[in-house]
């Protein structure tokens, strides 16, 4: 499966810092539930029968669609004036799919919203847009504010006027207890996870010399400041360019390019000055992860940090190969777990974790559909997300923090990464004009030649040169697999031991 990088230039991410994280043992106190501003109920007047007719008691909301009108034989509301109608909310949303249309592509270092402007938000209530006034528009502000001010002073006090008259009779105002606007949320819960992973993840700013850059993601990998995230997050910044990191709490580091692995699309950053109070995220083990399992994704789409979503995971070994689909970029190549927890631009390089909070994965690609949205011609998740393999991630990131340089599997053989769905051929000369078989390399020593055509690593079925690549990446230098191949229309098996390529070249 071909893929395109979300890499480009974007717009800068929001001004604003992260808002601190908050506490998954309390719920926000004060708001009003959405959608319900307008229809909550009045004070009722005190009469002298005030029990409500049986049937008819009174409501928190506005009333479903096409229940408007008041059933038959119901008593008109007395009230005066009469409540305003309510005004329906509408959510604002984003169209599209991926960067690039054919492919998925890196979910990363994209900027910004490009649309919606200061003070708007995605989901927001919309509002009929107040009269104009005829005179100065600062008198209309301060004439409404006084106005709410003597009704607010007028509702107080006839409101306890009332209650003290008729204290006698009995306090009709029912009060829940403290304890009830306390909500405790169990370990295993979306809530609890997201909570406990925040603190370790981060926004990070790349800029290159000439102020090109965008927006991506990380998370903590040590106590000692190193950072994990993708490759084409932090591609802008590798020769002589800015990178920082933002934690959820809004504190910033300005960062360093450890070692990046363009092939593995992975590179680790290192904070300066790096906190000694850091978390690092707790790794599971993406081999045994299991289609169907829970899926929390972690990032800043579009420039909007600590942003959690959540799917499952859809599929297992996916092959993806992945560029920003530049003339200078080189294909990223992984056996990939698919996902459909929402990952948009800028999501790249963050966590995806189970259900218990452990990264499984890192975010690093989206299948497009060539429509952009958000006004910045970028596309956003179709539902097609894939991850980097922790395993995988893991081994390639404890190698740059080592040595600064990646380090690859390979079998010593040129194959061809045209689309197709017999098998990875050999070609009949190498890159450069090398031999397609290195003299002496695992795939000269088990016995293949130009021409042969891999269809399987191991139980791994091989469709393609890209497919061959990413499954050879998913194991480490040393490691026996067990090739299947045709020759002349007949299977053939070789067992090879996978040798080493050390740095991007």
């Amino acid at each position: 499966m071909s893929t395109e990088n979300e890499g480009n230039a974007v717009p800068p991410a929001p001004s604003a810092p992260p808002v601190p994280v908050a506490s998954p043992d309390a719920s926000p106190q004060g708001t009003a539930p959405e959608g319900n501003a307008q229809g909550a109920p009045r004070p009722p007047v005190p009469q002298e029968n005030p029990a409500a007719p049986a049937g008819q008691g009174t409501g928190t909301g506005t009333a479903p669609a096409g229940q408007g009108a008041a059933p038959a034989g119901s008593a008109p509301d007395g009230s005066w004036p009469p409540p305003p109608q309510a005004t329906p909310s509408y959510g604002s949303y984003g169209d599209g799919a991926a960067y690039g249309a054919g492919g998925p592509v890196y979910g990363g270092d994209a900027g910004s919203p490009g649309a919606g402007g200061p003070g708007t938000g995605w989901g927001a209530s919309w509002q009929q847009p107040a009269p104009k006034p005829r005179g100065g528009r600062g008198g209309l502000v301060a004439a409404v504010l006084v106005a709410a001010l003597v009704a607010g002073g007028l509702g107080g006090g006839l409101g306890y006027t009332l209650a003290k008259d008729r204290d006698d009779r009995g306090s009709t105002t029912v009060s829940a207890p403290d304890s009830a606007t306390q909500v405790k949320r169990a370990p295993g819960t979306i809530a609890n996870v997201a909570a406990k992973a925040l603190p370790s993840t981060v926004t990070i700013q790349a800029e290159s010399s000439d102020g090109e850059g965008g927006t991506g993601t990380g998370f903590v990998f040590d106590t000692q400041g190193h950072i994990v995230t993708n490759n084409h997050v932090v591609a802008e910044a590798v020769d002589g360019g800015r990178l920082t990191a933002t934690f959820p709490s809004g504190k910033k580091y300005d960062a360093e390019v450890v070692g990046h692995a363009q092939g593995y699309d992975v590179a680790v950053i290192k904070l300066k000055n790096a906190p000694s109070d850091l978390r690092p995220l707790a790794l599971g083990d993406s081999d045994k992860v299991a289609v169907g399992d829970e899926t929390i994704a972690i990032g800043a789409p579009f420039g909007l940090s600590n942003t959690v979503t959540t799917g499952i995971i859809s599929a297992k070994d996916r092959p993806v190969a992945s560029s920003d689909g530049s003339s200078t970029s080189k294909a990223s190549y992984m056996s990939a777990l698919q996902t459909d927890a929402s990952i948009n631009p800028g999501n790249s390089g963050g966590p995806l974790l189970d259900a218990s909070g452990a990264v499984i994965g890192i975010n690093s690609a989206i299948q497009s559909t060539g429509s952009g949205g958000f006004g910045s011609g970028q596309s956003g998740s179709i539902g097609l997300g894939f991850a980097i393999p922790i395993n995988q991630a893991k081994y390639v990131a404890q190698q740059l923090i080592k040595t600064g340089k990646p380090v690859y599997a390979k079998i010593g053989a040129s194959v061809s990464l045209e689309d197709s769905s017999d098998g990875a051929k050999i070609t009949d000369q190498g890159t450069g004009g090398a031999a397609a078989v290195e003299s002496g390399g695992p795939a000269d020593k088990a016995g293949l030649k130009p021409g042969d055509v891999i269809t399987k690593l191991d139980d791994h079925v091989i469709d393609s040169g890209p497919t061959l690549i990413g499954e050879i990446w998913t194991h480490q230098p040393g490691d026996k697999v067990t090739i299947t191949y045709k020759r002349g229309g007949q299977e053939r098996t070789a067992d090879l031991t996978l040798g080493a390529r050390e740095g991007d070249s």
